[in-house]
């Protein structure tokens, strides 16, 4: 598997885009805020000959579904998420209002994924991981096979998500982080919703809200 990440939007979210070797394409958390940003992807997705199948979301906040009715209507491809995180999903659009920003409302989902549920596109195997915290449906996705996970908001490089926005509560996110995350093996690659990719093991020994 090929992991690629753009950066879109004024919130700078990290959107993965998880390339199979048959050339089957998942993206995680499409953040592409406007039309210079679709077109971006767009040309991204031409240029490697990719085929998106699949599209998933960690959790529902704003910047992470901003592309999600671009996706929908040039692939044909609504999200799989969290049922926990319908509440930040369907006040999207409210939410961007604080940050100055407009769009439309996400699509709904084409299903809920639920905590250890696999998920597959052409070969490449996905593990949810339910990670609240951050947000009630938070959810992380783990490759064993390629070392890695993809942790959203809940873990980042030398820091973690933050908890003061609705829905979130510091107790269960350290929890989720400690119980769902770092008792996967030290090398795993850590691709967190923001910022620079980390290790378990870095954030282990070093993130100053577990030292």
């Amino acid at each position: 598997m090929k992991i690629y990440n753009l950066v879109f939007s004024p919130i700078e979210v990290n959107t993965y885009i998880l390339v199979d070797d048959s050339g089957d394409c998942a993206i995680i958390d499409c953040g592409c805020y406007d039309k210079q940003e679709y077109e971006r992807l767009e040309d991204f997705i031409k240029d490697k000959s990719i085929n998106p199948v699949l599209l998933l979301n960690t959790h529902c906040h704003l910047d992470h579904v901003f592309g999600n009715r671009f996706v929908l209507e040039k692939y044909g491809l609504r999200t799989f998420s969290s049922e926990f995180d319908e509440m930040n999903r369907k006040n999207a659009s409210q939410h961007a209002m604080f940050f100055g920003l407009t769009m439309d409302n996400p699509p709904e989902p084409a299903g809920f994924i639920a905590d250890n549920q696999m998920v597959t596109f052409g070969t490449t195997e996905l593990v949810a991981l339910h990670v609240p915290g951050h947000t009630s449906g938070s959810l992380a996705f783990y490759s064993e096979k390629n070392n890695c996970v993809f942790t959203g908001d809940a873990l980042f490089a030398g820091s973690i998500g933050r908890t003061d926005l609705p829905d979130g509560d510091y107790d269960t996110l350290i929890g989720s982080i400690r119980n769902k995350l770092f008792v996967l093996p030290p090398s795993t690659i850590v691709y967190p919703g923001h910022g620079n990719e980390t290790t378990i093991e870095r954030e282990m020994n070093s993130n100053p809200y577990f030292t």
